[in-house]
């Protein structure tokens, strides 16, 4: 598993106060006015006029209640440390007219996807670095990552099968036997492990926000269901292919008998990619088409076990691989969708592979973007049919640490300093441009715009009828442009090297 070297200078913001909710439907909308003051964000939250008593308010306050609803909210975090989730002050749209700037067009009646999550991963060396926090920071720093109201409203979450590579403790799988013994009848499977620090902080963070999701992805199996007798390389050996579809079904089971329903697991980690260094292990896509048809499908089929099934969870320069899954007819009846990763390949596979099975979803699983061009490739894989985003883990300490693995990691989006502090970094304030106010349950609306270098937008409308518009500047000069949506439109500004998030009632 890598984190990509970040080539952006790193804008380090330290939060010190709780980020504002999102008003909907006629609540009144909450002011944070926000400023940076010795290197660090403060806010000052007050409230935009108080409620009243009266049961008939006069012909002036329902005025001003109605140009309230009609103003755009704007939020800005900028890579220089300025803003970071700082409310603006807020927009009034006008009439369409004719205007140089250009424009982004945003289509209420044409939609697209509908939006499952976004967030990370609660891999072992976040879960360790949280476990090392006292008990109330620890409550802090997951109620941030989140909390829909006092955070940025993370709400899907990818756990892992055993340990990945970034971990401090020795690899492990949850039936691991000494070398020459096996286990058909996983006798000696256990979760226990996951006990110690792993399933207190994804415990915590549900009980933060109920409605978080998790899927979840395993490495490697046990050593001894595999062609080389260990974790690292190697195939499974298909007289274990039963082993191992039971293997995946007993940890949903035992992690719902703590608690933590799993939405979704896929077969394998990145199923092209093997390293002796930590647990990887090879698929060909025939053999993961045929245990999904002919082992695992069948088996959740007979328990009926609500966990999804997601294949591939690799890079986009290998559609070919869940294509072959997704064309046999008995293996796609399982497969809810194919999850991808940003290492190598382009991102419109994804789109590519949808137009060709439009019954089947697309996810991304992995892949950690940094700095305003992160935005701009956030933006894109949303773009291009993505249901949810995952970044690639949260919290390292400032040495990048606990990482057994051999890849190289950037600094993660809040980092555990060696004085005990947590920083929150720009990545955390820019995927909080996207997850804070992008509901679960929105749909991706199309919206257009002159193609400009380092610009980039994407629209959604959430549930609770507010528009969300979301734009990149990666430029280094302030960015001026319109937005046209409903027949009303509004001009604005973005400084150089920021994300904005415009929000509005849709009047649909």
């Amino acid at each position: 598993m890598r984190i990509h070297l970040a080539l952006v200078p790193r804008a380090v913001v330290i939060l010190t106060a709780l980020l504002s909710p999102i008003a909907t439907g006629s609540r009144a909308l909450a002011r944070e006015e926000s400023h940076i003051s010795g290197g660090t964000l403060s806010a000052r939250v007050t409230p935009d006029g108080a409620a009243s008593g009266l049961k008939t308010p006069d012909p002036a306050m329902r005025a001003s209640a109605a140009e309230e609803s009609q103003r755009i909210r704007v939020i800005v975090s900028s890579q220089d440390g300025r803003r970071g989730l700082s409310e603006e002050s807020p927009l009034t749209p006008g009439p369409v007219r004719s205007t140089r700037r250009p424009i982004i067009e945003v289509d209420l009646s044409k939609k697209c996807q509908s939006i499952l999550g976004l967030g990370a991963s609660l891999e072992h060396a976040t879960c360790a670095n949280l476990a090392k926090l006292p008990a109330a920071k620890r409550e802090e720093v997951i109620e941030k990552l989140v909390s829909p109201t006092l955070g940025i409203g993370m709400n899907l979450m990818r756990l892992c099968i055993g340990t990945s590579d970034f971990v401090g403790e020795p690899y492990y799988t949850h039936d691991d036997l000494p070398a020459g013994e096996t286990d058909p009848e996983l006798k000696r499977f256990s979760i226990e492990r996951d006990r110690r620090y792993v399933l207190p902080a994804i415990q915590l963070a549900l009980r933060k926000n109920p409605d978080l999701l998790f899927f979840a992805s395993p490495w490697s199996p046990p050593a001894w269901m595999k062609t080389s007798g260990k974790l690292g390389t190697g195939r499974v050996k298909q007289a274990f292919y039963p082993a191992y579809a039971r293997y995946l079904l007993q940890f949903i089971q035992a992690y719902q008998a703590e608690g933590v329903p799993i939405c979704a697991i896929t077969v394998q980690n990145e199923p092209q990619h093997q390293d002796a260094a930590y647990p990887t292990t090879i698929w060909t896509a025939e053999e993961q088409r045929d245990f999904i048809r002919d082992h695992l499908g069948p088996l959740f089929e007979r328990h009926a076990v609500k966990t999804r099934i997601w294949c591939w969870d690799h890079n986009w320069n290998k559609p070919g691989f869940p294509r072959t899954i997704l064309s046999d007819p008995r293996a796609a009846r399982y497969v809810d969708g194919t999850a991808f990763h940003l290492y190598e390949g382009k991102v419109e596979a994804q789109s590519a592979l949808q137009r060709e099975f439009p019954d089947k979803h697309i996810y991304f699983t992995e892949g950690s973007v940094f700095g305003t061009e992160g935005a701009l490739q956030l933006i894109d894989i949303l773009r291009h049919d993505a249901r949810s985003y995952n970044a690639w883990v949260i919290m390292l300490d400032e040495h990048q640490r606990p990482n057994r693995g051999p890849h190289d990691a950037s600094a993660t989006c809040i980092e555990l300093l060696d004085d005990g502090t947590i920083r929150y970094n720009y990545d955390y304030y820019m995927q909080g441009q996207f997850m804070k106010f992008i509901q679960r349950g929105a749909v991706r609306l199309e919206s257009t715009a002159p193609r400009a270098r380092g610009f980039g937008h994407a629209a959604f409308l959430n549930p609770d009828g507010h528009v969300v518009l979301v734009v990149a500047n990666a430029g280094a000069e302030a960015s001026s442009f319109a937005v046209n949506s409903g027949g009303r439109q509004f001009e604005t500004e973005l400084p150089a090297k920021s994300v904005a998030t415009y929000l509005w009632k849709s009047g649909r």
